[in-house]
């Protein structure tokens, strides 16, 4: 069925700016290893996962999860189309197509991009090109409308093809009428980027998150593209109060989550951001900061992913 947005489509053209070409296969990001992101930052790492199969687990209603394409990619399938959340990544698209085709029959109708990060939104194009209507809000547009440098991947992302680029753009809070759910998607400021939304299958009640959060993980702030932790916390506060102990909490990567695992992840995000706000408050330097250990408490849980403590401190510290 159509969807009831709530605010008029905007199409940013892209502007010209050096970039750099994203890996289109798991070789080609193997070899003489830069520091950067396609080589020994999170990318590489969705690269080699990408290699495995894609697991598909079903949730709650016609709402579905798989996972082993750079993000978490959440379905809703149909008697006429399909509804998804994030794009994983293009190297995966066979598999990805597979695991949709045992799921239903039916096309991809929707898909919303959560932000505009690579391992969310590199699969828009095959997507769209299979019949979907790409939905993000107004900032994920601008950020793939254009080459976009982020300094802790050191990398700059080129402009994504026209193609590839939302069309349907939420503001502040957009409705969808699809497949027997209402599906409720919002936008509630900076978080994790500047152009986060959450996504919520009422029927289902299911709640798709992005990296607004990360289960069992530590998160990536792009404090760059409008991020900071103090608005993290603020996502990770609302979205708490749009669930129930019954909701799905499914994140932009880890296992499909629970609100108590939701809010454990805010109570550590505070916790690290007050031990860091209190090393900033006595003088320290970023490196003194990240000498002093403010995260040590939960490294062992929260540190086993892409984001390492030293990292998240610096992500925490940056944002203050």
């Amino acid at each position: 069925m159509n969807p009831i947005p709530k605010h008029p489509k905007k199409i940013l053209s892209s502007s010209p700016a050096i970039s750099q070409v994203p890996p289109t296969s798991v070789e080609q990001s193997s070899g003489v290893v830069p520091n950067d992101y396609f080589h020994t930052g999170a990318g590489a790492r969705y690269l080699r996962r990408a290699e495995g199969p894609i697991i598909t687990q079903p949730l709650r209603g016609n709402v579905s999860v798989l996972m082993g394409s750079g993000a978490n990619i959440v379905v809703l399938s149909g008697d006429h189309g399909k509804f998804l959340v994030d794009a994983g990544i293009s190297v995966s698209e066979a598999k990805v197509r597979a695991a949709l085709n045992e799921i239903g029959p039916t096309q991809v109708t929707y898909l919303i991009n959560t932000h505009w990060h690579w391992d969310h939104t590199d699969g828009n194009g095959w997507l769209h090109d299979s019949g979907a209507t790409i939905v993000a809000h107004q900032n994920t547009l601008k950020h793939l409308s254009q080459a976009t440098h982020v300094d802790d991947w050191n990398w700059t992302m080129s402009p994504v093809p026209a193609c590839a680029r939302p069309t349907i753009l939420v503001n502040d809070s957009t409705t969808f009428i699809f497949a027997g759910d209402t599906i409720h998607v919002n936008h509630y400021g900076p978080g994790h980027t500047d152009g986060d939304v959450s996504v919520y299958f009422e029927k289902a009640d299911v709640l798709a998150l992005g990296d607004t959060f990360w289960n069992g993980h530590y998160p990536f702030i792009d404090n760059q593209d409008g991020g900071n932790i103090n608005d993290a916390i603020k996502w990770a506060d609302k979205a708490i109060e749009c669930t129930t102990d019954k909701t799905i909490v499914v994140p932009g990567h880890g296992p499909v989550g629970t609100r108590s695992q939701l809010i454990e992840f805010r109570n550590m995000l505070a916790t690290v951001r007050d031990n860091v706000a209190a090393l900033k408050r006595q003088g320290k330097s970023l490196d003194e900061a990240v000498a002093a250990k403010p995260t040590a408490d939960y490294d062992s849980k929260w540190g086993g992913f892409v984001i390492k403590g030293d990292l998240f401190t610096k992500l925490v510290y940056a944002g203050l």
